[in-house]
């Protein structure tokens, strides 16, 4: 990349994950890439060293991945080499991405301040599911006093005012947007109403409390269970589908790239995440018109239309499984609450709204410059 040339032509943005893997924050950032184009320039580092999402960027777009080192443990190390980095890479603006990328944050931070910088905040792991980490609740006030902080939900606004007591003017509510063309649904093989999640087989989204919840609810019922998603507690969720009985009832899709076919070929959504703030998976459940049996975690119960919101419950298998299994008993429901859904959707989340609001936040100009 000639960058000197190219800062002509379109700022030049160091975006920095805690992964690049497909997940909810790389996945709104791919559809910027890809809907602002030439409007901007991207760098893009994994923290980890995986770009899976990749996938999902246009051939046109100007992107690169650069190297470095980064050494786990090591902060002042990091430090200095991310210093160095920002200024041979001389971007306009660096944005971070959640805790795992507080570093890049410090070494902005420290004067003098090499570059403008933006935060993400899209929500916590597991070890934040109930309480904030008082080491890091410090961290970020002290290094994100004077940049600009974003944050998708009302939940996570709230904390980054009240917790991590971050002046007003450096808070940016901004809700995700999500694509309302319809997409025609695959065709899924077996019998039964289709019981359906998306989401990264990690710990915190606790797909395990979903299949309890799924057998309970189908000890009467007869339906099938799409996991849709891919991650480390996969062999897990296989063994404890077999100690449930239910093994033969549940296919595990693995990874799909785009997977708005067969959320749209679902019956009822589920999401029995621990921990979540404003879900895309919840987002493109609503554009599909579907009927949402969730865990209230979150902004998800304000996300859903007025009329789906009884069936966002406690983090309870019980709890879980009784919305499930009303949803499953009545389609009348299923159809009233996913159309419902649909128009919150087409009215409060559009994506259009969200790329508009976004190309402001990066600074890309309203025109791509000669």
């Amino acid at each position: 990349m000639d960058q000197e040339a190219g800062r002509a032509a379109a700022p030049l943005v160091l975006h920095v994950f805690p992964t690049f893997d497909v997940g909810g924050a790389q996945a709104r950032f791919a559809t910027l890439a890809n809907r602002l184009g030439p409007r901007l320039r991207h760098l893009v580092v994994a923290m980890d060293g995986r770009y899976g999402c990749r996938e999902r960027l246009g051939p046109s777009l100007d992107i690169a991945f650069p190297s470095i080192e980064i050494r786990k443990g090591d902060t002042r190390g990091n430090l200095r080499r991310f210093r160095a980095a920002l200024r041979a890479w001389r971007p306009d603006l660096l944005v971070t991405s959640n805790w795992g990328s507080i570093e890049w944050a410090m070494a902005a931070a420290l004067p003098p301040r090499p570059v403008r910088h933006l935060h993400m905040e899209d929500g916590f792991g597991p070890e934040e599911r109930d309480r904030q980490v008082p080491r890091r609740v410090l961290t970020r006030r002290l290094v994100l006093r004077r940049s600009l902080t974003v944050v998708p939900s009302r939940n996570l606004e709230r904390i980054a005012l009240e917790v991590w007591r971050l002046p007003r003017e450096r808070v940016r509510y901004q809700p995700n947007g999500v694509d309302l063309a319809q997409t025609e649904a695959k065709i899924l093989p077996g019998e039964g109403l289709v019981v359906g999640t998306v989401a990264a087989l990690r710990a915190e989204k606790n797909v395990a409390r979903l299949l309890r919840a799924f057998r309970i609810a189908t000890e009467t019922r007869r339906a099938r269970l799409l996991v849709v998603g891919d991650g480390p507690e996969r062999p897990a969720l296989d063994a404890l589908a077999k100690e449930l009985g239910i093994a033969g009832h549940v296919h595990f899709a693995g990874h799909v790239p785009r997977p708005l076919g067969l959320i749209a070929a679902m019956d009822v959504f589920a999401l029995s995440s621990d921990t979540e703030q404003m879900p895309l998976s919840v987002l493109e459940a609503m554009a599909a018109g579907k009927p949402v049996a969730a865990t209230a975690v979150g902004d998800v119960a304000d996300m859903l239309a007025r009329e789906n919101r009884p069936y966002a419950v406690p983090r309870d298998d019980e709890a879980l499984a009784g919305a499930i299994g009303a949803l499953l008993d009545n389609a009348a429901a299923r159809r009233v609450l996913g159309g419902a859904n649909r128009a919150r959707a087409e009215s409060v989340y559009s994506q259009d709204a969200m790329v508009g609001a976004w190309a402001d936040l990066l600074g890309a100009p309203v025109s791509v410059p000669p």
